[in-house]
């Protein structure tokens, strides 16, 4: 005869399950495949080139690890500010920090439209977490002047997915790392065989970087690369373009 199961053993079973699946949704975050206009970006680097910036394979890869510690120094304390308290007021607060930050229009601009499409798909798609969409809806409807910048809102949506917070972080240097190698396969710098090989490679120096900059509030971001910033400025001057920043 069988024992009956105990509340303890249906309780962790469900705890277990709930895991399991909110690793399916955060797993989906990441993917390519969801259309938050990544894709669209080289992050300065189709002008990097133009410039003769980056000319060739090491160039290319010393290009690389500079947007990551760039990013890592600039974003990542956005990102970390927002998971740690994911409630409107505080991703509110955040996004009107980040636009006064980001002086470079470019990017700016960028960070706009990659926030804005992140928001609009994790509230549709995340139905199970409702405040998200809740969360849009009042901020669409705000008086303040919102900007719906791409960091925050990464962190807001991580914090409500239940990732911890190194997590999160390393998922954003990821995400940053996957779509810089994707531009440069399709500038023709690197073939896809090669370009696998690199961004493997490159995830080393990204861990490092991750460990110098994680955790810290957005009161210290700051920037590493200054030249990086002047780049992607000059996106909206190349005669002719293939991403949009």
């Amino acid at each position: 005869m069988a024992k009956p199961i105990g509340e303890d053993a249906i309780s962790e079973s469900v705890a277990s399950r709930s895991s399991s699946c909110s690793q399916w949704s955060q797993w989906q975050l990441l993917d390519s495949i969801l259309p938050t206009g990544g894709f669209a970006h080289s992050f300065g680097l189709e002008a990097a080139v133009q410039t003769r910036l980056v000319s060739s394979p090491t160039d290319l890869e010393t290009h690389i690890i500079h947007v990551l510690d760039n990013t890592a120094s600039l974003l990542l304390p956005f990102v970390y500010s927002s998971l740690k308290s994911p409630d409107i007021e505080t991703w509110q607060r955040l996004d009107l920090l980040l636009d006064a930050t980001l002086t470079n229009q470019v990017s700016s601009k960028a960070s706009i439209s990659q926030g804005s499409a992140l928001f609009r798909i994790a509230a549709s798609v995340f139905t199970e977490i409702p405040s998200l969409k809740t969360i849009r809806d009042a901020s669409l409807g705000s008086s303040k002047e919102l900007r719906f910048h791409h960091a925050p809102i990464f962190g807001l949506v991580c914090g409500l997915l239940g990732m911890d917070p190194e997590a999160s972080q390393r998922a954003y240097l990821f995400v940053t790392l996957r779509d810089v190698v994707s531009a440069a396969t399709r500038l023709n710098l690197v073939g896809p065989m090669g370009a696998s090989v690199m961004q493997h490679r490159i995830a080393v120096v990204a861990e490092t970087v991750l460990e110098k900059w994680k955790d810290r509030d957005a009161g210290e971001a700051c920037q590493t690369s200054p030249l990086l910033d002047v780049v992607q400025g000059c996106h909206g001057y190349l005669f002719s373009r293939l991403f949009c920043s």
